[in-house]
């Protein structure tokens, strides 16, 4: 069930360029109940803490004020969910409740495609398919590539790689399934269109909150890269991954379905590899078993890049080239196990090596954290996105050049099987 209670509004922020409001609240019930344990006691509970935070998507339930009476949705926070250390507004009901549709009349066509359907919180978007992007067949992307995330934090460091190999090129991001917040509440995306180094943001499927809806993925890729201009496009989950433990379920299997939608386009798809060198789970040090996976059940081959003076992605290989690559920025531990399975299939995939700039970077002040451990605790992470974002900008560059981007696979790769 929905866990909702009824709180008061104690303070209201200014709703921001990505439409959400941070909101300091009190739960109505919880403070009355604080109430009369106090009086009970003979306490006074008037300094106690009991301001919660919150946040409203302006979108969908509409701006707050102090004062206002909330219905709140408290499961993620009383969970203690990494992405969920706040309320959500689920109705005001003090202004939200007048059911109040806003389209231009002047628009031929009013939005009629739901999203986030047969929930309290469904609503109507115009869907960017429905804007002309889409034109008659043969439908293709003209070889501007695409880059899949396996997470969102990949997204600032392939998009800064990529400006500065290419300063001036369009990159747009397209938000998929796999995340857990809206497109609203990526602060990442707030800061990389404010710097100009996004040329956009559509949400496509069931993820929601971005500057343009989309009803599908490739409908979405289609409408940023023909519709909107887009040189080249990046693809991938919003923040707060979904997961679980089983191989399977995860946010980052989105990337198998995004990067079939791009390759069914004809665009030169690049698959961003999650790596870590810091990570304490074993599953996830060096190349992840999430990109382990999706690389195995790829139906075709993807172009796949890592940093330059890394032979492999797997096992001593690897080792050695972290100590090439990186130097004094690996973090001074024990050495990490980084032994994992590697499926037989990876070696048919285009596997380039990237020169990275970890200091440079360090120094442009974008999101650089992961899971908590920042750029200097996981170097490894943030090399493999920079790698993967001069790649990116190496396959729109063939692109200009008229040339499909895709290479001979090296057969560096290690070979299949434990070592």
């Amino acid at each position: 069930m929905l866990k909702l209670r009824r709180a008061i509004v104690l303070d209201a922020g200014s709703p921001g360029s990505g439409g959400e409001q941070d909101l300091v609240i009190e739960l109505v019930d919880e403070a009355h109940e604080a109430e009369d344990r106090a009086q009970e006691r003979g306490a006074d509970v008037r300094g106690e803490q009991r301001r919660r935070p919150a946040i409203a998507d302006v979108a969908l339930v509409g701006r707050a004020e102090i004062g206002d009476e909330l219905v709140v949705n408290v499961q993620a926070r009383d969970l203690g969910l990494g992405s969920g250390g706040f309320d959500i507004v689920h109705v005001n009901l003090s202004r939200g409740l007048g059911g109040e549709e806003d389209w231009d009349l002047a628009r031929p066509t009013r939005p009629n495609v739901m999203k986030l359907n047969y929930t309290s919180l469904q609503h109507t978007v115009e869907p960017v398919e429905e804007l002309g992007s889409v034109s008659e067949y043969p439908i293709g992307l003209g070889g501007r590539p695409v880059a899949v995330l396996a997470l969102h934090g990949q997204l600032a460091a392939v998009a800064w790689a990529f400006s500065r190999a290419l300063p001036g090129r369009r990159l747009g991001y397209v938000q998929t399934a796999g995340g857990a917040l809206p497109g609203g509440h990526s602060r990442t995306v707030r800061s990389l269109r404010e710097r100009g180094l996004l040329a956009g943001h559509l949400t496509a499927g069931a993820a929601f909150g971005g500057e343009g809806e989309a009803i599908t993925t490739v409908g979405a890729l289609d409408h940023g890269l023909r519709g909107l201009g887009w040189d080249a496009a990046i693809c991938g989950p919003g923040p707060g991954i979904v997961g679980s433990s089983s191989p399977l379920g995860h946010g980052g299997m989105s990337a198998l379905d995004s990067a079939h939608a791009a390759l069914a386009l004809g665009a030169p798809t690049l698959l961003v590899a999650r790596m870590s060198s810091g990570d304490p789970r074993a599953r996830h040090r060096g190349i992840s078993h999430h990109t382990l996976t999706v690389l195995d059940l790829l139906l075709e081959p993807v172009t796949v890049a890592l940093p330059a003076g890394m032979r492999s992605p797997v096992g001593a290989d690897l080792r050695a080239g972290l100590g090439a690559v990186f130097g004094g920025a690996l973090p001074s531990r024990p050495a990490l196990e980084l032994d994992v399975e590697r499926p037989a299939r990876i070696t048919r995939h285009d596997w380039r090596r990237a020169i990275v700039d970890l200091p440079a970077y360090a120094a442009a002040d974008l999101s650089a954290e992961t899971m908590g451990r920042g750029l200097s605790e996981d170097p490894l992470f943030f090399g493999a996105a920079l790698a993967a974002g001069t790649t990116l900008a190496e396959l729109a560059e063939d692109a200009d050049r008229g040339e499909d981007g895709v290479g001979e696979a090296e057969r560096s790769v290690a070979s299949p099987g434990r070592r």
